[in-house]
């Protein structure tokens, strides 16, 4: 998701790699939070996230929700 919305290569897309260094502020990541919880069908507002969280945070979060459902 982060490549097609945000034209990142794949091959930087890692998970121990922070959000803010994929260029992902703050307005962005609302962006893909929202995108997530369209696509997967889950609740993303009560998991606080930044741009300093890695990649590997956010898949974690989503899949942690994704579990719950």
């Amino acid at each position: 998701m982060l490549t097609d919305m945000f034209r990142i290569p794949a091959q930087t897309v890692q998970p121990d790699v922070p959000l803010y260094q994929l260029r992902i502020d703050s307005l962005a990541l609302e962006e893909v939070r929202l995108a997530l919880e369209d696509e997967l069908n889950v609740d993303l507002e009560d998991v606080p996230l930044t741009s300093r969280d890695t990649v590997g945070r956010l898949v974690a979060a989503v899949s942690e929700k994704a579990a719950v459902r």
